[in-house]
């Protein structure tokens, strides 16, 4: 077997070839705030892609009255919508199984980030989307970037607004297109002004809030940039050849059982390791105080939730026990091969440390091969 051969021949890596063959293309249509023209622009396409023959249909389309937008929905097929009855009122979401039975070459599926109403099968849209990708169904979709989990603590301290509906950065990363729908922030205002993305009374409040000119360049440049680090990261995967990390770097987020903020603590992690295009690891450490059988059920919960959170934001979580905390880190971090840890900052007040070493000191110490990060208070 020569050498290309076995860098190819892998059955594994041709079986990942068949998956991706098979799997449905999924276009991302990214905006910085409501109202650029994202749903806009991907009706525009369905309708480029309709009169060159493609089988087009609408799954889900939010117009939100934007009489502009919803006068592209003519000539359009539209799927119906499931109706759910939820606390004594009928709403209404993409219909997945009328879809998938309808198996269209393309379907619209506006809102990536949408929280499903309950009694589906599953809680957000994007789980629905990737259903359909697997059917081997193409996906049209949109996403404004505060939307992406990893950038929620940064939104929420320029905006002073709270994201409650968020995707996994993967769920970008793995579009196979993703198209920047950009705006100037005064132009954005004018058409806010104007009535084109809120009712009047709305709007002028959004123009105070939310939709300020400061407000609206950060978003503006949070897109941009996160749409910058995506091509250039496929840059770099097509010069090696494949999507896996390729560098030696790796990532190891310090995990407590009692961190009241423990998902700031992820998202600077997984930012972090998808910057340096590196594999990273949720660690909590189980000290001898820490056994299952002398925490309490509601700390045993929290640490599950802590966990499973990472795996959504393609983190590995991982246990790791250890007589104290700074001995197990330093353990992993040399069984693992890590490069940065990420830990929180100690919320215990400045005087208990006055006669000892605080923990982040000795973990500091411990692994001297390493890069220490600290996050706010966590």
């Amino acid at each position: 077997m020569s050498e290309i051969d076995e860098a190819v021949g892998r059955p594994e890596q041709f079986l990942a070839m068949i998956r991706r063959q098979q799997r449905g293309r999924l276009k991302v249509y990214l905006g910085f705030a409501p109202g650029v023209g994202k749903t806009y622009g991907m009706l525009q396409e369905a309708h480029r892609l309709k009169a060159q023959g493609v089988d087009v249909v609408v799954g889900v389309v939010e117009t939100h009255g934007r009489a502009e937008t919803a006068a592209l929905l003519d000539g359009l097929e539209l799927v119906p919508r499931r109706k759910i009855s939820y606390r004594g009122i009928t709403l209404e979401e993409m219909d997945v199984d009328a879809v998938l039975a309808r198996k269209p070459t393309v379907v619209l599926v506006d809102e990536l980030a949408h929280t499903n109403a309950p009694g589906g099968k599953h809680a957000k849209r994007y789980e629905d989307v990737d259903d359909l990708l697997r059917a081997g169904v193409n996906v049209l979709s949109t996403l404004n970037v505060q939307h992406l989990e990893s950038l929620y603590d940064v939104v929420e301290r320029f905006t002073g607004t709270r994201q409650k509906e968020r995707v996994p950065d993967s769920v970008l990363q793995q579009a196979d297109q993703v198209v920047n729908v950009d705006l100037s922030a005064e132009d954005l205002q004018e058409r806010l002004r104007v009535g084109k993305v809120y009712p009047a009374d709305r709007a002028a409040r959004a123009l105070e809030g939310y939709f300020t000119g400061e407000n609206l360049e950060q978003l503006r440049e949070l897109a941009l940039e996160h749409l910058a680090h995506i091509l250039d990261r496929r840059r770099q995967e097509r010069q090696v050849g494949n999507s896996e990390p390729s560098g030696s770097e790796r990532v190891m987020v310090c995990v407590s059982s009692r961190s009241p903020n423990a998902s700031r603590l992820l998202r600077a992690g997984a930012r972090l390791a998808d910057r340096l295009g590196a594999p990273w690891y949720a660690v909590y450490v189980q000290t001898p105080g820490e056994q299952t059988e002398k925490i309490d059920a509601a700390t045993q919960r929290s640490v599950a939730d802590t966990l499973n959170q990472a795996r959504l934001a393609n983190g590995v979580p991982m246990q790791f026990r250890g007589k104290d905390v700074a001995t197990a880190v330093a353990g992993f971090v040399r069984e693992y091969g890590i490069t940065h840890v990420v830990v929180g900052r100690s919320q215990q007040p400045w005087w208990k440390t006055w006669f000892r070493t605080s923990l982040l000191d000795r973990i500091v110490r411990s692994v001297p091969e390493a890069t220490v990060v600290v996050v706010g208070e966590t």
